[in-house]
């Protein structure tokens, strides 16, 4: 009598394409959410701000036409994203694309964003509004290098991590010991995964060279000034309240022009220090790549996206989900 396979349930697929900036996986997203029946939700930090779409090369409204994307558009530039509130609002989207019967395509480069996914969070209590704004006026009548030394005292830990300027970070490190009355490092320890009843297919999108990268960064950024990248930022400065220290405005290019149009920096230097950071964003963001797990792809080989396809498929047929992508 032939054996049966049991039919055991499959846990629901999600794909994580993972990259850093400029490597071309939007498009790739596309082409596989094209050729698999899926939705793109973004793992981008910067696509979740409105009317930042020329300098965050956020998919154009065609695009999200013809593929459903997701976690776009949902707060403005003077707004605060948390990764909390990213987990939350990912799963939830997960969700909705499990239930139409489609494939979620996980797309993007916030190394924070995708490290939750895929190896769980700390179970960090909620930002608090009153707690947040006291720590914040402290900040303003006492100075950052204060509230680093109060962290050292009550957190040595993170205090020794963070950098003594890395104001955003600090004021979160205390408003938990505030909140909680327990170190941030402590908690940190403590992870819960966000996305482990899931299978999880990670393509690693990764460049063979480092120069191929460098080249992208910088056509991707004069296509950008020319498409009215500056402009953008001055009708952001004509309907928002911004200053250099909103998360927003620390996306890759914002912060270098608003520089200029604020005068805090000469126009002449703008290019050459846009492109600097997006270089150095890369760079990080490689790095970071190196060790994060998946499958890799050399995207800047001629069949890169032929090879992810592939991957892709094989990983379906052998999950026993091909009839469900």
């Amino acid at each position: 009598m032939p054996f049966e396979e049991p039919n055991i349930p499959r846990s629901p697929p999600v794909v994580v394409l993972v990259g850093p900036t400029a490597s071309g996986k939007s498009a790739a997203a596309l082409a596989l959410a094209r050729q698999f029946g899926g939705e793109i939700v973004s793992i981008d930090s910067a696509l979740v701000y409105r009317d930042m779409n020329i300098g965050t090369a956020k998919p154009t409204a065609a695009e999200r036409a013809e593929v459903p994307h997701h976690l776009i558009d949902l707060i403005a530039p003077t707004e605060s994203y948390s990764v909390a509130r990213f987990a939350s609002d990912c799963r939830a989207a997960i969700d909705s694309v499990h239930a139409r019967g489609h494939l979620p395509l996980l797309v993007g480069g916030t190394m924070m964003y995708a490290n939750v996914l895929v190896h769980g969070m700390s179970d960090l209590p909620p930002t608090d509004a009153v707690v947040r704004a006291q720590v914040q006026a402290r900040c303003a009548a006492e100075g950052i290098a204060a509230l680093h030394a109060e962290l050292a005292r009550v957190d040595p830990v993170t205090a020794a991590r963070l950098p003594a300027t890395d104001t955003q970070r600090i004021e979160r490190a205390l408003e938990v010991w505030l909140l909680t009355g327990k170190p941030l490092s402590s908690l940190q320890g403590q992870r819960r995964s966000v996305l482990a009843d899931l299978d999880l297919f990670i393509i690693r999108w990764l460049p063979q060279t480092r120069a191929w990268l460098h080249l992208r960064c910088e056509e991707r950024l004069n296509t950008m000034f020319a498409q009215g990248f500056v402009a953008e930022v001055e009708s952001l400065r004509s309907h928002y309240p911004l200053h250099p220290d909103l998360p927003a405005m620390r996306c890759v290019g914002y912060r270098q022009v608003l520089d200029v149009l604020e005068q805090r920096s000469p126009r002449e230097q703008m290019f050459d220090r846009a492109l600097f950071a997006t270089r150095q964003l890369a760079k990080r963001q490689l790095t970071w790549l190196r060790s994060f797990p998946g499958v890799e792809v050399a995207c800047d080989a001629p069949d890169a996206l032929v090879k992810a396809q592939a991957l892709l498929q094989s990983w379906l047929h052998r999950s026993g989900m091909a009839g469900q992508a």
